[in-house]
């Protein structure tokens, strides 16, 4: 179900403290929030020393309120020169601020000034679930989950080294305190994790010891005799856990398209050493080859799995591109907004409904009637309907190119080689081709290359389908509307180095590579079904466009995990008994929606990969584990239509 997510208000109180309305209690110490960050959260988890030579560092917090404590700690660790590689802060919130207000209250802190203005450029907007932002050149990683507390820590994957417990005071939230918060808090510490707070209560106290903390009594800060900090000693390895690498390893990925040029990037980042195979001359040849892509998110009523997947990869995959512009290294795209028009009546009657129950942020979406949706679009459409005003197109070669050139280890490209074949020699996989040489050795290998994943062996398990899909090519002047995105039944793109696209069709096993003339009239069917009359202002066009296949899952979710070794389904359906190839994943299934899905799965998997905070739910990566159709043969439709 949907949880929608109310803003807090700036407002303060008599001191001039940052205060909640909504709770009665103030956002932190009267004596100032940054002696508390320091001298509780940071002291009390005996930070920086604890993250000193460390590869990773996770801090997990409850309430993050004004941000004080985020601050602080990515000061301290920017200025330790002992420093972890990498630090990771996550922290969960029912009621965020608005970027704005954050910003309004930072000014306070003039020593943040920097750190500020970086957060506040990226900071999400105000919807449920995982947010995943990199600062700091990719060093730092701030995982916000908004939402209740509870939900969202017992969808949360991680292992924290140092909990933070902020949450306004347990007499005013104490759900916030609760023995469930407290529980979900334990079983998410990584072994000798540590915890801090200035709360001392009973109830507090209680709850943590019940859950597994061991807990003692230190000074308090400012006017506060004591505080609370402890340490979770018995705290074991979960089943589910991958263990990652002491350092970043060698790792090959295979495709380079939207999925593999993806995780390429997103490996590297982290230090691995990416060996990249390509069957073709250089990257975003294959199904990711198209001139113009949508990326929009797809929403509905129950907010299912396929809602919330194309959320987070909508967010994330913007993020992405304004890093991969901010160092230089842009595709070419437009946010110019993406207008989703309604099928007919009844659809635009449940697509208002969505938005006046979810009430999402305006900037985000709203409902727009037909006049206002012509307007948008500068031309005549058939109903109303979604008004995306963040989403956009973006051209998948060019975001693959750039993928692979802002990766900063520098990926060892293999253009031109088919993989003919993997093969194990001892620990380690070898990548060969057709005559026999090996392409590349690694311990670990990322199979992103679309229905050719289908050829290897090792993928038998996967019910992977072709998709072919044709694109429309119409030539178009740049003042020539529609001047957004339109979709609906197909999309139709804004004019794209004077071409613009029109889709897509699609058949499944269908592997006719040339273009058709009855796909093409089916495309200007669907086109002049969204803008009537459009076809009508249209010269009779030549038979342009491309042909590309793309690799579909029967539940219209994508596959990003672990290969399973079974071929058949197996009689225990719980997924942690099914025997993986090791060392061997794969990132695949993507249908029509590799431009939504390709940054956030490829965040997923190198996360995973890397033990870190996953950037999904545990639901939804459980949803996308390749195993999932030995255990759920028979596994329903991911969500209706929308």
């Amino acid at each position: 179900m949907y949880e929608v997510i109310t803003p807090a208000e700036v407002a303060f109180d008599a001191d001039g403290t940052p205060f909640s309305a909504r709770f009665g209690d103030v956002y932190h110490s009267a004596h100032g929030a940054l002696g508390q960050a320091s001298h509780v959260f940071l002291g009390g988890n005996r930070l920086p020393g604890r993250w000193h030579h460390r590869q990773r560092f996770t801090v997990l917090e409850t309430g993050f309120g004004i941000g004080v404590n985020f601050l602080a700690c990515w000061a301290a660790w920017r200025a330790d020169p002992l420093r972890s590689e990498r630090l990771h802060f996550v922290s969960v919130e029912r009621h965020p601020f608005a970027a704005a207000d954050l910003a309004r209250l930072h000014a306070r802190f003039p020593e943040f000034d920097a750190l500020s203005r970086a957060l506040c450029r990226r900071w999400p907007p105000a919807l449920p679930g995982i947010h995943r932002l990199q600062l700091d050149d990719g060093r730092v990683t701030l995982t916000l989950l908004f939402g209740e507390a509870a939900t969202a820590l017992a969808r949360l994957d991680c292992a924290a080294d140092a909990l933070f417990l902020d949450g306004f005071s347990p007499a005013r939230n104490p759900d916030m305190w609760s023995p469930r918060i407290c529980h979900l808090l334990a079983r998410l510490c990584a072994p000798g994790a540590t915890l801090a707070t200035w709360s001392v209560a009973a109830s507090v106290r209680s709850a943590l010891s019940h859950a597994g903390f061991e807990l003692h009594r230190a000074p308090g800060f400012a006017g506060k005799r004591d505080m609370l900090v402890g340490q979770r000693l018995d705290r074991d390895r979960r089943a589910d856990e991958i263990s990652a690498p002491a350092t970043p390893g060698e790792a090959i990925v295979v495709g380079a398209g939207l999925a593999g040029s993806a995780v390429a990037e997103r490996l590297a980042e982290r230090g691995w050493q990416v060996s990249l195979i390509e069957r073709s001359d250089g990257p975003g040849r294959g199904a990711s080859g198209n001139l113009a892509g949508v990326l929009r998110p797809l929403p509905s009523l129950d907010d299912n799995r396929l809602s919330r997947l194309t959320r987070a990869g909508t967010l994330y995959g913007l993020h992405h591109l304004a890093r991969l512009a901010e160092r230089g290294h842009g595709p070419k795209w437009a946010d110019c907004g993406v207008l989703h028009l309604a099928r007919d009546g009844e659809h635009e009657r449940r697509q208002r409904e969505l938005v006046e129950r979810q009430l999402p942020p305006s900037d985000y979406l709203r409902f727009v009637d037909r006049a206002e949706a012509a307007a948008i679009a500068g031309c005549e459409v058939a109903r109303g309907g979604w008004w995306f005003p963040s989403a956009g197109w973006v051209m998948p070669p060019s975001l693959c190119a750039a993928n692979l050139d802002a990766a900063d280890t520098p990926v060892h490209r293999h253009f031109g080689r088919p993989l003919a074949q993997l093969s194990r020699a001892g620990d380690r996989w070898q990548a060969q081709d057709a005559a026999g040489g090996t392409i590349a050795a690694a311990d670990l290998v990322v199979l992103a290359n679309g229905v050719e994943l289908r050829e290897l062996p090792q993928a038998g398990a996967l019910p992977l389908r072709s998709g072919r899909g044709q694109v429309t090519h119409l030539p178009a002047g740049g003042e020539t509307p529609p001047r957004v995105v339109v979709c609906g039944f197909g999309y139709v793109s804004p004019p794209v180095d004077g071409v613009r696209s029109v889709g897509a069709s699609f058949q499944v096993e269908d592997h006719d590579d040339a273009l058709r003339l009855s796909d093409q009239q089916d495309n200007l069917g669907r086109l002049n079904f969204m803008l009537p009359g459009y076809q009508a202002r249209l010269d009779a066009p030549a038979l342009a466009g491309r042909v590309g296949f793309r690799p579909a899952s029967p539940d219209r979710l994508p596959m990003i995990g672990a290969l399973p070794i079974a071929n058949r389904p197996v009689d225990d359906p719980t997924s942690n008994r099914i025997e993986r190839h090791p060392g061997l994943f794969a990132i695949s299934g993507f249908g029509a929606r590799g431009l939504v899905w390709s940054a956030i799965a490829a965040e997923l998997l190198a996360s995973r990969l890397s033990g870190e905070p996953l950037p999904l739910e545990r639901d939804i990566v459980e949803a996308l584990d390749p195993a999932r159709f030995l255990t759920r043969p028979s596994r329903p439709r991911a969500g209706k239509r929308s």
